[in-house]
């Protein structure tokens, strides 16, 4: 995983540079729709290393933004906005025997049910760390300061190289 100053989304694909976005991911042959981008709670990072004492860094969970300040579960099934990007909440992510042994932690069950949401990208755009998620019908275009917009923000965004 690569951070990023910031990133392009591109609509219907995935994140530019993005081993997913260019099919070459370890999961590529699967590909499904809602995988376009990839998304994980902050506070889920916290309470891993708090409750179960596992240091999973942001460069190491291989999804590619980290959020702050909003709960992920209450986007799948809606629209939201981040940046100029317009995002689809498809489902919540599953986490994968691949990452532990990737990381050499054991993250497989204390991730279950919090390891994040996945996306389909439905309007692309530039993002970056910092950027409001705000959600609601992209029609009705929802903008940073609006009633819908949280005061969550991402924090952290990564590519998965295709290096």
């Amino acid at each position: 995983m690569q951070a990023l100053p910031e990133a392009r989304l591109v609509a219907g694909v995935g994140i530019e540079g993005d081993r997913y976005a260019a099919r070459l991911g370890t999961y590529s042959k699967n590909h499904h729709i809602d995988r376009q981008a990839t998304l994980i709670e902050a506070e889920v990072l916290e309470a891993l290393a708090r409750d179960r004492g596992i240091d999973l860094a942001p460069h190491e969970h291989r999804r590619n933004l980290t959020t702050r300040r909003v709960p992920l579960g209450h986007l799948v099934g809606q629209y939201f906005r981040i940046g100029d990007c317009v995002l689809y909440g498809g489902r919540l992510n599953v986490p994968c025997i691949y990452l532990e042994n990737h990381v050499g932690k054991k993250v497989f069950k204390p991730l279950l049910n919090r390891s994040g949401l996945n996306c389909r990208i439905i309007v692309g755009g530039i993002i970056r760390p910092g950027d409001p998620i705000c959600w609601g019908d992209p029609a009705a275009n929802v903008k940073p300061g609006g009633s819908a917009c949280s005061r969550s923000d991402v924090i952290i965004l990564n590519t998965r190289c295709t290096m």
